[in-house]
Order: structure tokens, then sequence, then C-alpha cells
């Protein structure tokens, strides 16, 4: 008797419901990959935008409390806000201070503006002497 030599229909099934599984979590790994890529580009950008304003407040505007805010590439939602600082070593002190600090707080947003919308925060402090401040 003569015995036919190949796969059974069987075989092949089995083989190829393997391939198509491992092909679909590939897939997916990579879609993933790039939408973590996607959002790491999304948050560059915005910590980017972040510390240009910081870097401006204080040089190319004046450090003065206050509030502003604006808009960047038409996605990116930015707010600044300045405010005096009283560190608590100053209220020890009876002397008048050579200087003044101010607190910078920087927030960028980003996304639908909804519960899961994206931001990054910055703060840092600046200082402003008071002969720069009487001029």
């Amino acid at each position: 008797m003569h015995k036919e030599r190949g796969f059974s229909l069987l075989e092949i099934l089995v083989a190829f419901s393997i391939l198509a599984l491992a092909l679909g979590i590939l897939l997916n790994i990579f879609s993933s990959g790039a939408n973590n890529a996607a959002v790491a580009e999304e948050y560059t950008a915005a910590v980017q935008i972040a510390e240009a304003l910081m870097a401006q407040t204080g040089v190319e505007t004046a450090l003065q409390a206050g509030q502003t805010a604006g808009l960047e590439d038409d996605k990116y939602r930015w707010q600044v806000i300045v405010t005096p600082f009283s560190p608590a070593i100053a209220k020890l002190n009876t002397q008048a201070l050579a200087a003044t600090l101010f607190k910078v707080n920087v927030r960028v947003d980003w996304g639908d503006a909804s519960d899961n919308d994206r931001h990054i925060a910055l703060t840092t402090l600046k200082l402003l002497s008071n002969a720069d401040a009487q001029q």
C-alpha cells in the first residue's frame, strides 16, 4: 500500500492559525510603539514651549506679578503665572531685602480639552533686584 506524503488539511489550518495569532501580536506591539513615540514627541514639544516661556519671563517680558496665556502651533495652550514669593527666612529678617523673589509657574496643555487632556507644569523662582524694579 502506497501512502501519500504531505500535510493534512488540519495541519495546514493549525499552522495558519498560529501564524495569524503571531502576526496579530506583532502588529499590536508595533502600533503601540508608534503611539508611544507620538505621545513622547508631543511631550517634548510641550516641554520646549514651557522652557522657552520660562526663559522669556523676566528677559523679554517684565518680571512682575500677573498672568498671560496664549496658543502655540494651534495645539498647545499655555499659561504663565507670576506671583511674588516670600521665603520664610525673609519674614525673620527686619532689614529691607535688596531683591524681590517671584515664583513663575508655566503650564502647557494639549489634547481635546477633556478629562484625558495632557499637560505639563514647570515652576521656578526668579530674582528681581530692587534697583532694576525702580528703573
